[in-house]
């Protein structure tokens, strides 16, 4: 049974109602020596609180897709090998070998073949890097301008979603729905089209890298600013650079951090909720090798006070009411720090906390801003979209 889905729920939620039912029912009836009744009675009981607790975790994934097989669960690598699967149309033949790779994955049926034009395409990959070694997952989704043919020769500008840890791409689509938001923004003219490359910030799962280079470890960051965009751009109709990044919690971390390390790539990126310290922590590990100077080159903070400030843009989302380490006072940390050439636009929510709820409100802007700054089509240098204010 998926992990996924109403069936596990309903399942769970049968199991959490008849396992008190039997429990009350078999009490007084359950024979044998008084070892095993307790025995028998402290399983009905625990088998009681088990089926609750599964109910609720169940529930709780199902709505935020942090997990999306029972493979991920168990702390299995994303990375395992797949069949391969015929290229679909809009994608290019594979590359060599030498270079980023992409395999298509079985089609995750978002739309059929006549809505492509109108609505978009969603499509499943999985991505081999040549420069970090490293092999993840994404899930593509193409405009509707994509498949028509007045655009059939156009590169279209991209950006790199990310969800928080663990999250899922299925999260990125089926919750968060950036391409239903993308729509909705370009219908009413406040954004043009971009390809979407949803990702989760764990490459290696279920390890937390942070999007990190680690030291003899996974090149987190190498893959997600190099591999990734060198890949997609030699498979579809997309620009090799002038990318964005956009992810909210670590992922907002994470688009910060490609986009201020990797600026000739990904010049622009939107952080929703993001936090811009260094992480450590039971899920990442030793992320630096033990070494201070690689932490403190990891800490966004502390590159923007030490380091020349970097060409790029910034759309920094959040709320007031956002507490911790990772909440409204970092980003007013951060946000004091920066000096140009660095630019950054704000959006600080009066309310809200670290949920699906205030990045729901934030998208729209977030996307309309990254698409202003993606937006101008080499063919025609001076078209440019319309963030709302």
């Amino acid at each position: 049974m998926d992990l996924l889905g109403k069936p596990l729920v309903v399942l769970l939620s049968i199991l959490t109602v008849s396992l008190p039912a039997t429990t009350y029912f078999c009490w007084l009836r359950v024979k044998g020596p008084r070892l095993t009744r307790v025995g028998t009675r402290v399983l009905l009981i625990v088998g009681c609180q088990l089926a609750a607790v599964m109910l609720v975790a169940a529930v709780v994934n199902d709505y935020g897709n942090f997990y999306a097989s029972w493979s991920e669960v168990a702390g299995s690598s994303v990375g395992t090998p797949g069949a391969s699967q015929p290229q679909p149309d809009g994608v290019r033949t594979a590359p060599r070998s030498d270079q980023s790779a992409v395999q298509v994955l079985p089609d995750p049926g978002w739309s059929s073949p006549s809505q492509w034009s109108t609505r978009g395409r969603v499509i499943a990959v999985r991505i081999q890097g040549a420069r970090s070694a490293l092999r993840g997952t994404a899930t593509v989704w193409l405009p509707p301008q994509y498949f028509q043919p007045a655009q059939a020769h156009r590169s279209f500008p991209a950006s790199e979603v990310f969800g928080g840890y663990p999250g899922s791409e299925k999260g990125l689509l089926n919750t968060m729905k950036y391409p239903q938001h993308l729509l909705d923004e370009m219908s009413a003219h406040r954004a043009g089209p971009m390809v979407l490359v949803m990702q989760r910030p764990a490459v290696t799962f279920p390890r937390d890298t942070e999007c990190t280079d680690v030291p003899d470890g996974p090149q987190a960051l190498t893959y997600f600013a190099q591999d990734v965009p060198a890949a997609i751009s030699r498979s579809f109709r997309v620009r090799s650079t002038g990318w964005g990044a956009m992810g909210y919690s670590t992922g907002g971390y994470c688009a910060a951090k490609i986009a201020m390390l990797h600026s000739d790539v990904i010049p622009a990126a939107v952080a929703l909720s993001g936090y811009f310290h260094a992480v450590s922590d039971r899920s990442t590990g030793d992320l630096w090798g033990g070494s201070p100077v690689l932490r403190q080159l990891n800490d966004l903070e502390w590159r923007m006070a030490h380091l020349p400030a970097p060409p790029v843009s910034l759309f920094v989302a959040g709320s007031r009411t956002e507490r911790g380490p990772d909440g409204f006072r970092d980003t007013q940390r951060f946000l004091s720090l920066v000096r140009l050439p660095t630019h950054v636009r704000t959006m600080i929510l009066p309310s809200g906390g670290h949920n699906f709820a205030s990045w729901a409100q934030e998208m729209g802007p977030g996307l309309d801003w990254l698409s202003a700054r993606l937006d101008a089509d080499p063919m025609n240098p001076d078209r440019t979209a319309l963030a709302r204010p």
